[in-house]
């Protein structure tokens, strides 16, 4: 298809949609909800710190995972594994008031959404040309965008009204179940005739390739903290700003309320959706890093310290708010080359590589929400939106050092112009080299 979208692959982006709705449901309001139930936002805030972690583990497994035992099953046994947790969440951990279970529950239910998406990447780099990956990978921020941030934040903004905050939580399960029933009749399953004849050891030193490529490969290991930079404020912020924006907890001035919140972040991640796809077009078409370093790094930095500021002078003006979120959406979906980025620096190590950009893709949401943990009650909300915005900076500069062979381009990132044989030559599909292919992310676009 001229737009980039592999026909094959529609109904696992449809899937992605609908699952990470489910999965997103939370995001605007659980944070605020805690902290409403007797406890800190500290306290609040480690929760999601937990889930991240649990997530990045699961992210750096998930693509040899898939690799090896094949996508479409690590992607159902990820979705199973979110909704029984997500079961046990919501019918023994909540009422029980009991923070230790909660905690406990909510962390290992972090494994499950990154099985889920992290394995469906397996299945669009086997069957993606390389020189046109940045723009699949578009197509699949832009997938999990409608579900995570359009739906899954607009969704709760009405139903919050409608049957409360723990009733919006159930509401989640049946987007979760759709997206496990479309994933096990639609999505076509793959086998890897060089995995299969690997013994238990060999599988084993390939899974632990992922995080010790970090040590052999300096340039993976740049990628892999810009890769973590990027998405910072997209789970940063689901923790600090429905207490900063519509509690006086810390400090927050309550300008809005929580579902006039939830529509803000959703009409960011609207802007995601088509952000996605332009920089993934962008990238493959004018170079990968300059977009990132530009457009990525700094239309951060400016949309996060917008979302701090606004409020403190002009108040709860919707208007700006979501002018503001135009350019932090616009920022982060900048970084949509990320998954193509990680096997372009390693090509002889695919998979590994992907697993490299896996982890860094789930420790990204450990480090948003831990950033707040430890700031917020020291510095406040300022201090956290400064530490992000100082983060950001420095991913711009990291950024100069990162150069991958992206088709069409020398190792500066400008464009070569006789490229036609080196694009010709990057098409061959990543399957048939005999590597452990992949890639995945989101950047949350």
């Amino acid at each position: 298809m001229s737009i980039g979208l592999p026909r094959k692959l529609l109904a696992g982006f449809i899937a992605i949609a609908v699952f990470m709705t489910g999965d997103g449901f939370e995001l605007t309001f659980l944070s605020k909800y805690i902290v409403d139930q007797g406890f800190s936002s500290s306290q609040a805030s480690l929760m999601f710190t937990m889930y991240g972690l649990m997530a990045a583990v699961a992210g750096w497994a998930s693509g040899v995972l898939a690799e090896m035992f094949g996508a479409k099953r690590i992607m159902l046994i990820g979705a199973i594994s979110w909704i029984c947790l997500h079961l046990v969440f919501l019918t023994m951990a909540l009422p029980s008031g009991s923070y230790a279970l909660m905690l406990a529950v909510y962390a290992m239910r972090g494994v499950g959404y990154p099985l889920f998406i992290y394995s469906f990447v397996v299945l669009i780099s086997q069957t993606v040309d390389p020189g046109k990956l940045a723009t699949a990978m578009g197509w699949f921020w832009t997938a999990y965008s409608f579900g995570i941030g359009v739906f899954g934040a607009y969704l709760p903004s009405f139903t919050i009204g409608w049957v409360g905050e723990y009733g919006s939580l159930w509401l989640s399960l049946p987007f979760a179940v759709a997206g496990l029933l479309i994933c096990l009749a639609l999505v076509p399953s793959t086998r890897n005739e060089k995995t299969e004849g690997m013994s238990a050891k060999e599988k084993f030193h390939e899974l632990s390739r992922g995080a010790t490529i970090l040590v052999e490969n300096r340039q993976i290991a740049l990628a892999a903290v810009v890769r973590v930079i990027c998405n910072l404020t997209l789970y940063g912020f689901p923790v600090i700003m429905p207490l900063y924006l519509a509690t006086h907890t810390n400090g927050g001035g309550a300008w809005f309320e929580v579902s006039q919140w939830s529509q803000i972040w959703g009409f960011q991640f609207v802007v995601t959706v088509f952000g996605n796809v332009f920089w993934g077009r962008m990238g493959d078409r004018y170079g990968w890093m300059r977009q990132m370093r530009w457009f990525g790094c700094w239309g951060c930095v400016l949309g996060t310290l917008g979302m701090y500021y606004i409020p403190r002078f002009f108040g709860g003006n919707m208007a700006l708010m979501c002018a503001d979120a135009i350019v932090l959406g616009l920022g982060i979906s900048a970084f949509v080359p990320m998954g193509a980025i990680f096997p372009a620096l390693a090509p002889e190590h695919k998979g590994a590589a992907i697993s490299a950009h896996n982890l860094a893709s789930g420790l990204t949401t450990f480090f948003g929400p831990l950033i707040a943990t430890v700031l917020i009650s020291t510095v406040g909300y300022s201090g956290v939106c400064w530490a992000y915005a100082g983060l950001y900076a420095v991913g711009s500069l990291i950024t100069v050092f990162i150069r991958p062979k992206q088709p069409g381009f020398d190792e500066r990132g400008r464009r070569l112009k006789g490229k036609g044989a080196t694009v010709l030559e990057s098409r061959k599909p990543l399957e048939s080299s005999g590597e452990l292919a992949q890639p995945e992310p989101e950047c949350r676009g």
